[in-house]
This record gives C-alpha cells, sequence and structure tokens, in this order.
C-alpha cells in the first residue's frame, strides 16, 4: 500500500515538473516569436456572374523565425482599397513554411458582391494605378498544442495582378 502512494507521488511531481517546464519554455519561446508576414500576390477572377464570383486568392507567407513554422490552416479577411472581398475566409491547408523562408499557396474564394459591382467595376478601371490591399487574420500553428497567431499586412496589386483570369 504505502508502494503504490509513493508511486503515485513520484508519477504526480514528475507530471507537474513536465508540465511546470513545458509552460516556462513556452512562455520563453513566445518572446523570440516573430509573426509570419501574410502577403497577397495575386487575384485571379475564374468565373464573374451577377450573383456570384469565384475567386483564386494567391498567398505568400514568410516565416521571419529561425525555426519551421508549422500551418494548419487560416481564417482571414481581404480588403482591396475600401471594398471587402472576403470577410470570413477559411483555410484548411496543412504546409510547413521553412525557417526564414516562404510558401506560396492558394485559396478558392466564391463571393456575391452584387450590391458592391459598382465600387469594384470603379475600382478595377484605375488601370494605371496600384490597388491598396489589406489581409489580415489568424494563422492555425502548431502540432500537438497548436495556437492562433494574428497577422496583418498591407500592400498593393499592379493592375495585372488583379485581372489575371484563369480560362
Amino acid at each position: 500500500m504505502y508502494l503504490r502512494a509513493s508511486k503515485a507521488r513520484v508519477f504526480s511531481l514528475w507530471l507537474m515538473t513536465l508540465l511546470a517546464s513545458t509552460a516556462a519554455s513556452t512562455s520563453w519561446a513566445d518572446e523570440a516569436f516573430l509573426p509570419p508576414v501574410m502577403e497577397l500576390t495575386q487575384v485571379e477572377i475564374s468565373k464573374a456572374g451577377l450573383l456570384e464570383q469565384d475567386f483564386v486568392l494567391h498567398f505568400r507567407i514568410s516565416n521571419p523565425n529561425e525555426s519551421k513554422l508549422p500551418v494548419r490552416g487560416l481564417a482571414y479577411k481581404v480588403r482591396l482599397e475600401d471594398l471587402e472581398l472576403v470577410s470570413d475566409g477559411e483555410s484548411r491547408q496543412s504546409f510547413t513554411v521553412p525557417a526564414y523562408g516562404h510558401q506560396e499557396f492558394e485559396v478558392p474564394v466564391t463571393t456575391n458582391l452584387w450590391r458592391r459591382m459598382k465600387p469594384l467595376v470603379k475600382l478595377l478601371k484605375k488601370a494605371e494605378t496600384p490597388i491598396a490591399y489589406q489581409v489580415s487574420g489568424e494563422v492555425k500553428t502548431g502540432r500537438l498544442f497548436g495556437r492562433k497567431v494574428p497577422f496583418s499586412h498591407n500592400g498593393e496589386l499592379t493592375h495585372g495582378e488583379m485581372l489575371a483570369s484563369n480560362p
């Protein structure tokens, strides 16, 4: 009986030590961790109907950290100038971004911009000026103990990058 209680104490002490060291190492890692940079590199128009528009968004995620970044999905918003192109986008793609490297990926999107069609057409007519964009959201990272890392990036797309179409 005493031996069994002793083993239980040793196990519980070992478990508490493991959890405490994991928590300490996680807080240390958080101080050195830099959030990834998410860029919108192209908006490909697949189909543009009156009630439904299909796009393929091309992204590049850059990892500014010295360790690889396992990505298990993302939630995002995309704005073009003052127009919200995607308000609650989600991707469940999984890939790993190398340390100090980047990874490119595509996300298909279907939207209904019927009410915003006039401002979108006006925006696309500005062929000679770049179109400002903002992409923001959260990257879901990790394997066993995942976490959500927020990101926000402002950039510009040229007219060619915006109007690329997939026949």
